[in-house]
């Protein structure tokens, strides 16, 4: 039963992750916490994330812009060096407030209520109108990637913010797409090297069907994606980043992931 679930969550998750450059690590993660201990359900995640991310490469990762890729992606990967590192060697942050609801405990930490204040920021300037001709100066570039990087290594919620910065950086559809899955795939080489070094990996081997039918989903999620891809524009997909900009970040101040 597992399998069935967890393969038709990552189908839908990458799909729209195709479009926003983000999701589907945030959407699965949880699902595999059903199932499997936390440790392991980061593991299994992280799998089946870079996998996807690989694939996607293959497909849209021409289609990167060299320059933004050069400006963005090397920060972005300095900062999940330091992220990662932090997250290994640092006791657990306390947290700013806990509630309950239905029995249920929900707790919020700084890391995560300060990213989902980011999100919702990045969020209202693709939604009001003000902001449509804002872009993000290439001087940006470098910082957008130092933070995307850097709270992606510490949290595992790196493609909002990087997404976040490259919708406003001016490029294509087809740029920024590409663009965004060339960054996601080296910063998740990054910090799963990393991640490898704290985490129990153990149960891989015991879970690898599970693992290879939901990555099988996965890809088929982005490959229809990309065929979809030609039907979205430009606008269509600046208000799907945004709309899933602020349901992200109203999960993470409240504690839901």
């Amino acid at each position: 039963m597992e399998i069935l679930i967890i393969s038709l969550t990552a189908f839908g998750a990458a799909i729209l992750t195709f479009f926003s450059g983000f999701g589907l690590g945030t959407i699965l993660t949880p699902v595999f916490m059903i199932f499997f201990p936390v440790e392991l359900a980061i593991a299994l995640t992280g799998v089946v994330h870079l996998m996807n991310n690989l694939f996607k490469m293959v497909l849209v990762g021409k289609k990167a812009d060299k320059q933004v890729l050069f400006r963005f992606g090397i920060p972005a990967v300095l900062g999940a060096l330091a992220g990662s590192w932090l997250l290994l060697h640092i006791p657990d942050a306390r947290p700013i407030f806990e509630y309950e609801i239905g029995g249920r405990s929900f707790v919020v930490y700084p890391v995560k209520f300060m990213i989902s204040l980011l999100l919702i920021y990045f969020a209202l300037m693709d939604l009001i109108p003000y902001f449509d001709k804002f872009r993000f100066g290439k001087e940006k570039l470098a910082i957008g990637g130092i933070l995307s990087g850097f709270f992606g290594g510490l949290s595992g919620n790196q493609g909002a913010l990087r997404s976040a910065f490259l919708i406003k950086s001016g490029l294509s559809k087809e740029a920024f797409i590409g663009t965004a899955v060339v960054v996601s795939s080296f910063v998740d080489l990054t910090r799963l090297s990393i991640y490898a070094t704290g985490f129990n990996t153990s149960g891989l081997s015991e879970n690898i069907f599970l693992v290879i039918f939901a990555t099988l989903a996965a890809i088929s999620g982005a490959f229809l994606g990309n065929l979809l891809l030609k039907k979205i524009t430009l606008d269509t997909l600046k208000v799907t980043v945004a709309v899933m900009l602020i349901l992200l970040s109203l999960a993470l101040g409240s504690g839901l992931i």
